[in-house]
């Protein structure tokens, strides 16, 4: 009984082990023949297996309007003074006066920005005048004074009060207004659906080659995309003088925004057989 025993025992182990030696080899070979299939299906997209010798390249344009829904500008405020105390102080009194208008108006804190702050010294050049009429062959530089100059960005969320902040701006004695631009906040899906107009347009222009040279569309090779820039609705810059906005202010003006365009320039390259 024994022997019996350890006979069945070893044919027991012998039959584990050879089929624990087939479950490998099945794995493997599955793990082989998914490789395979991988790598053959690799060749349909974009650069996969063999490069392409016989090729055509074509373009494509996408155009996509939308209106605007954000404006910006900037304006700045520039005084000069004898000291830089006095510049500084009247500047900032200017401001901080836009400032608060631009908090009254609701123009949230995230959409006003500073992008510049300068103070820098005045000179006068004076020629010396050696006889009546007849300047001297030198002359003197002297300090006049200080300027001093603070430039705000802000951005407009709620365009219909474009016209209105542009006017209250102007009415506190900003030096300048410029820049104003409209925007979409978010630009993404539009520049997505640009491309897929481009994409399609590229795709129909090689479908239409192919049949004019007798030959199949195979595989894209390689693609490429440019120009993805919105055109902005309009822009515009009005130089401002503090007296004539101090005196009594402007008439708010309208504002069109029209539409934005986002254009999609795109080259796909097929090979073709």
């Amino acid at each position: 009984m024994d022997n019996d025993a350890q006979s069945v025992m070893h044919y027991m182990r012998h039959d584990k082990i050879k089929g624990s030696i087939i479950l490998v080899l099945l794995l493997l070979s599955l793990f082989l023949f998914v490789k395979t299939v991988g790598e053959i299906k690799s060749y349909r997209f974009i650069g996969g297996g063999v490069p392409a010798t016989n090729t055509i390249t074509v373009s494509g344009v996408g155009e996509v309007f939308a209106v605007p829904d954000i404006g910006s500008f900037s304006f700045s405020v520039s005084e000069e003074k004898v000291t830089v105390k006095e510049a500084q102080a009247e500047a900032t009194r200017k401001i901080n006066v836009a400032l608060g208008l631009l908090r009254g108006a609701n123009v949230e804190e995230r959409d006003i920005k500073t992008t510049a702050y300068n103070v820098y010294p005045q000179y006068t050049y004076i020629r010396e005048i050696c006889k009546p009429g007849f300047p001297c062959g030198g002359g003197k530089r002297e300090l006049t004074g200080y300027n001093v100059s603070q430039t705000i960005s802000v951005k407009i969320r709620d365009i219909d009060k474009a016209g209105e902040i542009l006017a209250e701006i102007g009415s506190v004695g900003v030096t300048n207004v410029s820049g104003l631009n409209f925007t979409i906040d978010d630009e993404d899906e539009l520049k997505r659906d640009a491309r897929r107009e481009a994409i399609d347009d590229a795709r129909t222009k090689a479908k239409q080659l192919a049949r004019d040279l007798g030959v199949k569309l195979i595989r894209v090779v390689s693609f490429s995309e440019g120009g993805g820039y919105p055109v902005y609705a309009r822009s515009f810059d009005l130089a401002i003088e503090s007296t004539v906005f101090g005196a009594g202010g402007l008439e708010a003006p309208e504002i069109p925004v029209g539409e934005n365009k986002i254009t999609s320039n795109v080259s796909i390259t097929y090979e073709i057989r």
